[in-house]
């Protein structure tokens, strides 16, 4: 199906015949295979009598020598695949296998993508960025404190140098465009955090998906908001150069140094929210967040902090 998918990435028709001439097969099994395509990699194939199949839209495969040269500077390790059960999965196999950190996993597709509190992340193949990169964490606990939401400064202004002006922050680890959600972290440890550990900086971001039926709340994509394809080979690059910035940010500061900078771009700052927490719900207003990075809310008048991973923040019905 590959080397089919291969032939149709222009974007233009072309016969079933001239397909199966050069694939080496028949015509019926060209057509099967489209079938597999639509079906196993949600990707939109036109077909037109007399005129043959066209993909709904061009793609442009991961390419490490391309993110080479658009970084324009020494980047990190690049390994690309095409399906993977998630990018953070075989990062962490990588690390296992004695591969040095830093390094970064893209994949064209996940198989088993996974977002925060075990929710999936629907990964359609060569239309989204799936991107882990992988970090040895010297120094204690100070090198963790906010880290995700750093993470989230730098996709943000890389979604905002794509084009993605609205680009803004929800914490702890979302990128929102308005109420529609655009990319996601998720951040994985091994070892002792305390000593020496590895972590996996996953970022998943909607580049060129147009459609989601399984995607169960509102999102959005870089696509829909600036109305042109995305190269994703550049922003990769963009991608990688902000968080180049902001981790070595991070590494002289702490969270303390990007408190503020991320209190400015954060979309609920003042707003009325509830934060549930397994059974639990508390009602409060965003203060905003502290100097390791935990949401600081007014809860009737009294100021508390909330961290963890368990955590879920959502507008109250009444704001």
């Amino acid at each position: 199906m590959l080397m089919l998918l291969k032939l149709l990435k222009d974007g233009r028709f072309h016969s079933g015949e001239a397909l199966g001439a050069a694939l080496g097969i028949s015509r019926s099994a060209v057509w099967k295979q489209l079938q597999h395509l639509e079906a196993e990699m949600n990707l939109p194939i036109h077909k037109v009598r007399g005129r043959g199949y066209q993909l709904a839209a061009p793609l442009v495969f991961l390419n490490a020598e391309d993110i080479s040269l658009e970084a324009g500077s020494p980047a990190w390790p690049v390994h690309i695949y095409d399906s993977v059960d998630s990018t953070n999965a075989e990062a962490l196999r990588l690390v296992e296998s004695g591969c040095v950190p830093p390094f970064v996993v893209l994949a064209e597709q996940q198989t088993a993508g996974r977002g925060r509190r075990g929710r999936k992340w629907v990964s359609p193949y060569a239309q989204n960025l799936y991107y882990s990169l992988v970090l040895r964490i010297e120094g204690g606990l100070r090198q963790l404190e906010g880290l995700s939401l750093v993470v989230g400064l730098a996709v943000m202004r890389a979604l905002r140098e794509s084009g993605v002006q609205g680009a803004a922050l929800k914490w702890p680890n979302d990128v929102l465009v308005g109420s529609k959600k655009i990319s996601g972290i998720l951040l994985e440890l091994v070892g002792d955090p305390g000593d020496i550990c590895h972590v996996v900086l996953g970022i998943g971001i909607n580049v060129n998906m147009q459609k989601a039926v399984e995607v169960d709340q509102q999102w959005t994509s870089m696509q829909l908001e600036t109305g042109t394809s995305i190269d994703r080979n550049h922003l990769v690059a963009r991608l990688g150069g902000q968080l180049q910035v902001y981790l070595d940010r991070h590494k002289a500061t702490g969270f303390a140094g990007l408190q503020e900078e991320w209190e400015q771009h954060h979309l609920w700052q003042a707003r009325p929210v509830s934060l549930i927490a397994g059974t639990n719900r508390i009602e409060g207003v965003v203060l905003g967040v502290d100097r390791q990075g935990a949401l600081r809310l007014n809860v009737d008048g009294v100021e508390k902090i909330y961290s963890g991973g368990e955590l879920s923040l959502r507008l109250r019905d009444d704001s």
